[in-house]
């Protein structure tokens, strides 16, 4: 049996659909009540109360990890996550941490994440790490304005990097959770293509089938409404690397094609993928 938590969002709902086709069991795991496909088991769990992760554990020979806020949580101690893990007999873990943790190390977050993945590495059991940069569903930011006004409004709107696509993240961990051969890996995951927040903008019209107009707002503009919605200090990184991304955030890594045997997809793909959230 595989353990998918975060398995209702951009990631884990392909994943445990991914899984179950193809005949594995699966216990997805989301804090909150959520229909997942037949067949597949729900468990209703909080990922900064690790002790809650233990009875979707039981009878489970593989983990996928993703923390998303609750590694942020007061008083939160993710590795007891892995313990628990060990502890419940779970033989894999594959780890969702972030391409941050390399480009740029000595963020609070990314210290952090890389502790993680320090803990997963000498946890003794087997495992996989995932690095992914960017997301294309990022531009779910913009539904609303594509959707009401026709308009995508961003900083930096010449300013890239390859986005990926969250169902070639789920695919990539699939993979990794029942495949032997990709033990110990560390996978780095992009796109195929730098793309700029103005390409994106042509890309969504394309798949909308009308005009969608881009506006560049300055980086306060852009901050101001980043900050209704995440810590202000989280917004200032985003943007740091928005608007100024260095070289290994805007590098495209073979990794996705490496595991999968075929080319990521593009965010036009993507976006065509998801043109309904924009009509």
């Amino acid at each position: 049996m595989i353990v998918v938590t975060g398995a209702t969002g951009n990631i884990g709902t392909p994943l445990t659909r991914e899984l179950a086709e193809a005949g594995h069991r699966v216990t997805a795991v989301s804090r909150h009540a959520a229909t997942v496909p037949d067949g597949v088991h729900h468990r209703v769990a909080d990922l900064g109360a690790p002790a809650g992760l233990r009875p979707a554990l039981e009878g489970a020979k593989a983990l996928f990890l993703l923390l998303s806020g609750d590694l942020h949580a007061t008083g939160a101690n993710p590795a007891d996550l892995v313990r628990e893990a060990v502890d419940s007999g779970v033989r894999r873990i594959v780890l969702l941490s972030t391409l941050g943790v390399v480009t740029r190390p000595f963020g609070t977050t990314r210290v952090a994440m890389r502790a993680l993945e320090d803990t997963v590495r000498d946890s003794g059991l087997d495992w996989a790490v995932l690095r992914p940069g960017g997301f294309a569903s990022n531009a779910l930011w913009w539904a609303d304005s594509v959707r009401t006004e026709r308009v995508v409004a961003a900083p930096f709107g010449d300013t890239g990097v390859p986005v990926v696509d969250p169902a070639d993240i789920a695919a990539v961990a699939a993979a990794c959770l029942v495949d032997d051969r990709h033990t110990g890996a560390v996978y780095e995951l992009t796109g195929p293509e730098v793309i700029t927040p103005r390409g994106q903008a042509e890309a969504l019209a394309a798949a909308v089938g009308a005009p969608v107009r881009f506006h560049e707002l300055t980086r306060a503009e852009a901050r101001a409404g980043m900050a209704q919605s995440m810590p202000v200090e989280l917004a200032d990184d985003t943007l740091d690397i928005l608007g100024a991304p260095n070289e290994a955030e805007q590098r495209v890594s073979p990794d996705v094609e490496r595991v999968l045997g075929r080319a990521p997809r593009t965010f036009a793909e993507w976006a065509a993928r998801n043109a309904a959230a924009f009509r």
